[in-house]
């Protein structure tokens, strides 16, 4: 399927991937015929004695007002538990969950980097490229729609966890398949009747210890929350930060918090998808949203991922288009290019070259190294 669909060809596109069985978008032909299976990892799972807690959250104040709280899309059915999210962690790096053992989730989602992949764009189990960038999974908790990936196919994460892995490009497992696979770890009786009971292994119940183990990702411990801990509001000067830091922060409240701090100011998400005018072509550039919804006013509009750890998240835009910040920066300021679906709070903002550095320092600020480094979300297979 071609990597470019938009505007007249939207609807035929569509139409083709779903013949094809195609569910996220990535290079044509790569099936599972097409790689060999590798023997399983030797990797030996390990496991704290004393599990890690993902829950309760010591959370800060800014998180816990009602605004903030509002966001939390976790479903009743599906709460976040030490043993979910133990059981998700595992599932997040087993290699088993590809067709031929050569990949996990964590292949393309790598901590250190906030859980995306540091090249544009992801390989998969055969080798075969994706066409978009692997979003970060930072407080994906907090995305109050609930719906996710660029062009927001998987109506919540229970979901959206199962689509990367029976996709015929990034995984290309077959999920009805996956419980007997899985049977063959002797640890997973253990875990599963710890999250839920009793040890039998369904997609259903894999679908939600991933969504669990994604939920308790919550980052809340850079500078930023530090200094709002400490302030009365959030437009007020911060101690921990230096003057350029709270200049930036002052430039970032004054012409970029509409979109992205909406009635709160803990998430740095924005709730809906936009067209921020990275393309003035309609008709051979990615349709982002109208590749689903089939709605032309939607072309070229995209999810946004939450800007906690952005510095460390690039390649930026949902293609990688940007390989810094600084151009990112330097996107917004000249207001992007004419799209006609292009936001309308998307404007030049014309911003001076000591502006830029000032905005860029205060991102800087969103930067959590606990969470980057914390061992509960690591690889515990060895």
């Amino acid at each position: 399927m071609s990597a470019r669909l938009s505007g007249r060809f939207v609807f035929l596109a569509l139409s083709t991937a779903v013949l094809a069985g195609v569910f996220s978008r990535g290079e044509p032909g790569v099936d599972a015929s097409q790689a060999a299976a590798r023997p399983p990892s030797r990797r030996a799972l390990r496991l704290p004695a004393t599990p890690y807690q993902y829950e309760p959250l010591d959370l800060p104040t800014h998180f816990r007002t009602p605004n903030a709280q509002r966001f939390d899309n976790t479903p009743p059915d599906n709460p976040v538990t030490n043993a979910g999210a133990t059981l998700g962690r595992v599932l997040f790096y087993d290699t088993r969950l590809s067709i031929n053992n050569t990949v996990s989730c964590g292949s393309c989602h790598v901590q250190k980097h906030a859980f995306v992949d540091p090249e544009r764009f992801s390989r998969g189990f055969a080798g075969g490229r994706t066409d978009r960038h692997a979003m970060n999974l930072v407080n994906l908790r907090y995305h109050p729609r609930a719906r996710f990936f660029w062009d927001e196919r998987g109506g919540n994460l229970e979901t959206m966890v199962l689509m990367p892995i029976e996709n015929r490009l990034e995984m290309g497992q077959d999920l009805k398949a996956l419980p007997k696979i899985l049977v063959s770890e002797a640890r997973y009786g253990e875990l599963f009747t710890n999250a839920f009971g009793d040890p039998e292994i369904t997609t259903g119940r894999i679908g939600r210890a991933l969504a669990q183990f994604i939920r308790s990702m919550v980052s809340y411990q850079s500078r930023y929350d530090v200094g709002r801990a400490t302030a009365q509001v959030n437009t007020a000067d911060f101690e921990n930060y230096t003057v350029q830091e709270n200049r930036g922060k002052a430039l970032f409240l004054r012409n970029c918090a509409l979109c992205h701090l909406p009635d709160q100011d803990a998430h740095f998400v924005m709730v809906e998808p936009v067209n921020t005018g990275l393309d003035d072509d309609t008709a051979h550039t990615d349709g982002g949203v109208a590749d689903i919804t089939l709605n032309p006013r939607q072309v070229g509009q995209f999810k946004s991922p939450s800007l906690r750890n952005v510095t460390v998240t690039g390649p930026y835009m949902h293609d990688g288009r940007f390989p810094t910040l600084s151009a990112v920066i330097d996107h917004y300021s000249t207001g992007g290019k004419k799209h006609p679906n292009k936001d309308v709070r998307i404007q030049p903002l014309n911003l001076t070259t000591s502006e830029k550095a000032a905005l860029l320092a205060f991102l800087e600020t969103l930067t959590d190294p606990k969470f980057l480094s914390d061992p509960k979300f690591s690889d515990p297979f060895q």
